[in-house]
This record gives structure tokens, sequence and C-alpha cells, in this order.
């Protein structure tokens, strides 16, 4: 079960319901990967509401890691999400929004 209070959130991928957390580490692993530089430019990434098929495998990716679910972005990109793209753009909104708070 997810809890707020520490970011998480529930989300049904590959037909399993899952948590998945952006925790210090996974935030890190975000920065590195897209190349952010810090927790700011992190942030202005997604605010502007552009992102690619990348960027949603990433951010979903680290936010299972982040929740305790061994499984690498490649493995997660294979899996059925439900609603398509435009279902894990929610996941991605919800959990950054659950990382940074509703300005996300």
């Amino acid at each position: 079960m997810a809890i707020a209070q520490r970011g998480e959130i529930e989300a049904v991928i590959g037909g399993e319901r899952l948590t998945l957390c952006l925790t210090l580490g996974a935030l890190a692993e975000l920065e590195a990967l897209l190349q952010a530089g810090d927790l700011v430019g992190l942030a202005e990434r997604f605010a502007n509401g552009r992102v690619s098929a990348r960027d949603l495998t990433a951010i979903l990716g680290a936010g299972l890691r982040g929740g305790g679910k061994a499984m690498s972005d490649d493995e997660l990109a294979r899996l059925a999400i439900e609603g398509g793209v435009k279902g894990a753009a929610e996941i991605a909104v919800r959990l950054l929004k659950a990382t940074f708070g509703e300005a996300a």
C-alpha cells in the first residue's frame, strides 16, 4: 500500500498493482540519465509539459525501483500500461506531483 506522506503512489503496470516512489536515489538516477544537472533542472524539465517516451520510461522506471521493484527500464518498456501512453503519462504526473507538490 502506498503511503502518500512518503511521496508514494500506486499504479497498475503489467497487470500488477505496484508502488512507485521517487526517493533521493531515484531522483539522482533521473538527474544523471536525463542530464538534468540538479533537482531544479529536473523539475524545470518536466514543468514545461513536454516529455518524451524515454522520459516517461525513465520516470516510471526510477519510481518503480524507488518503490522497491527491481526492474530495468527495458523490462518496463515491454509491459502493458492501462491507457497506453496516456496512462503512462498520467502515472508520471501523479508521481511527480507526489514528489514535488501540486505545482509539478
